[in-house]
């Protein structure tokens, strides 16, 4: 059976692993490396992850089928210039087998849940372009896109 909790110390090893793994399967695909370079957790990635769980601004949870631990999100409270807040979803990961099962989708609830009584007027997340299962994921999750980022790499032929 499929559950959501929030995540906790004790779950530090568990999350640095399955944020590694996000790490691994989103560098190499179009955007990954700057992705991995920019937003991805850097190493240890421990360190982050305990930042996180500290932070009262921000609410991590672990997907879990059978008690076991397979997934995990994280999202964090902005202000915006206007002084509104803004959901930024930081990571949301399953492990490849335990896909499609409705882990993502029970994590994604909680996340929306705890933005919406934290007072945000939206939530942001992101998903790499070519990256087809993650766009479904949002968009079945009611997300839409609200801006793409343009990427012009330079390469020694450039200068």
């Amino acid at each position: 059976m499929e559950g959501v909790r929030p995540a906790t110390e004790d779950d530090l090893a568990r999350l640095a692993d399955l944020a590694r793994a996000a790490i691994a399967e989103l560098s190499p695909m179009k955007g990954g490396a700057v992705w991995a370079a920019r937003e991805a957790r850097t190493e240890p990635v421990e360190d982050s992850l305990k930042v996180s769980l500290a932070d009262e601004h921000t609410h991590v949870v672990v997907g879990t089928i059978d008690g076991f631990v397979i997934g995990y999100a994280c999202v964090h409270v902005e202000v915006l210039n206007d002084g509104s807040r803004l959901g930024v979803i930081d990571d949301i990961f399953v492990e490849e087998g335990a896909r499609e099962v409705g882990v993502g989708e029970a994590m994604m609830a909680d996340l929306v849940a705890w933005c919406r009584a934290d007072g945000c007027a939206g939530i942001d997340s992101m998903a790499l372009p070519g990256h087809r299962s993650a766009k479904n994921f949002f968009e079945e999750s009611g997300f839409t896109a609200r801006k793409l980022v343009m990427h012009h790499r330079l390469t020694a032929e450039d200068t």
